[in-house]
């Protein structure tokens, strides 16, 4: 029966059966090493017999072997022990060179390089460590959610209106007619706390944007939960605080070795998450008062300023401009120019958005109407069928989990910890 990388130390004086792919040969004057990975890690098998040396030499890099030997402990291999006496069985034939040498620690490739190659690039350690952090994250906003109630939902990505936000959106054809790619799941989410009070949602979104920066994809991997019967925005901020909370703490026990190999130290998000208003916001950043929005270099300011003061990698501002949010957002009721809604920025980057929605039907129309547009067009029609029979004061967050992954590692492109990114000039692989 085979076993894993990880379970070799345990099975010091037994006859073992690995399997993997051959990772790194390296050939002494009286022995040869076969550095052997798998999903679990590294293993090492030494090669003495001279037919079975000239076996391995025949065995490219990344060939798949399943290896059958004896165990031995040895203080210098990977956990302390080794597989000797070896019987090595390839499972397919010699591979391939790699266009990436993977044995090396570092990824010696540029991101181009590794992005154009990632079938086998994404076989690095160093490379695949960034999903297998976003995978534990994954597991602790599942796990936060399930915790407190929420039901995970699964929602349309084609769609038949454009108009849930200012974002661009990708038309397609439709059996003949316009439809499009949903840019996110928020309407959907809000009809479904009318069923289920408390909903969450892991699946992907599209933004037609023609942003060609280190922090936008046009297709990416968002984390959405909405709830009902809260008191305002600082009700979704407590939440979204402790599922940021588990997922930070779901990537530490889960990713340790993806941690460690990429150097990465995972922070602590205070009790008390640091808030300040918009208005607030603009003095820390020095920008000029009469901004509807923050610049990059404002979120990079605040994130400063948090650092600084309150020792904090995540600070949230609240209360953004009605003119910026869109028009399901709640205003502030002591003053409506500003918003209940906020934006979580994680060492100096946007991160969430979040906050407080338009519950009432007679609310939905003025907003609306205020727009130039009317509540009975078939673009909000079916959405707002819901407020017509009742719904709960509620709100909920939006997290993009590649940035999260990008921000947590230190990565200075979201592309270094994406699969297969897709922006405005890649489409493959």
């Amino acid at each position: 029966m085979r076993i894993l990388s990880h379970e070799i130390p345990s099975a010091v004086g037994q006859t073992v059966t690995v399997a993997g792919w051959v990772h790194r040969r390296r050939r002494l004057a009286a022995v040869s090493f076969l550095i052997l990975r798998d999903r679990s890690g590294l293993s090492q098998i030494v090669v003495k017999a001279p037919e079975t040396q000239a076996q391995l030499d025949e065995l490219g890099e990344e060939t798949v072997v399943q290896v059958t030997g004896t165990v031995a402990a040895n203080p210098q291999a990977p956990g302390g022990a080794e597989i000797v006496d070896p019987v090595i069985e390839p499972l397919t034939e010699p591979a391939a060179t790699p266009p990436i040498e993977l044995w090396r620690p570092t990824v010696g490739a540029g991101l181009p390089v590794v992005l154009d190659n990632a079938p086998v690039a994404l076989r690095h350690p160093a490379v695949r460590a960034g999903w297998e952090i976003a995978a534990a994250a994954l597991h602790g906003f599942r796990s936060a959610l399930d915790g407190q109630g929420f039901t995970e939902i699964q929602t349309p990505k084609i769609v038949g209106t454009a108009t849930e936000s200012g974002a661009n959106v990708f038309a397609l054809d439709y059996f003949g007619g316009p439809a499009y790619l949903a840019q996110s799941p928020q309407f959907y989410k809000q009809t479904m706390v009318g069923v289920f009070e408390r909903v969450f949602e892991v699946g992907p979104v599209f933004r037609a944007e023609p942003h060609d920066t280190v922090r936008h994809l046009a297709e990416y991997v968002s984390l959405d939960a909405e709830f009902g019967f809260i008191t305002d925005h600082r009700d979704v901020l407590a939440v979204l605080r402790s599922v940021i909370a588990e997922m930070l703490s779901a990537v530490g026990t889960r990713a340790g070795g993806a941690l460690e190999r990429l150097g990465v130290t995972v922070p602590e998000i205070p009790v008390d998450v640091p808030v300040v208003h918009f208005s607030e916001a603009l003095k820390i950043a020095g920008a000029d008062p009469e901004e509807p929005d923050l610049a990059p270099a404002d979120e990079r300011a605040i994130g400063e300023w948090a650092l600084r003061e309150h020792g904090s990698d995540f600070v949230a501002v609240e209360g953004y401009p009605m003119v910026k949010r869109p028009f399901y957002t709640h205003p502030q009721p002591s003053d409506p120019r500003w918003s209940n809604s906020f934006d979580l920025l994680f060492r100096g980057v946007e991160l969430v958005t979040g906050g407080q929605r338009l519950h009432r039907y007679s609310d939905y129309v003025a907003a609306l109407a205020a727009r130039g547009e009317s509540a009975d067009a078939p673009a909000y029609s079916s959405y707002l069928q819901a407020f017509k029979h009742g719904m709960p004061p509620h709100g909920g967050f939006a997290i993009g989990l590649e940035r999260f992954v990008a921000r947590l590692t230190g990565a200075e492109n979201v592309r270094e910890v994406t699969l297969f990114p897709r922006d405005l000039h890649r489409l493959t692989p």
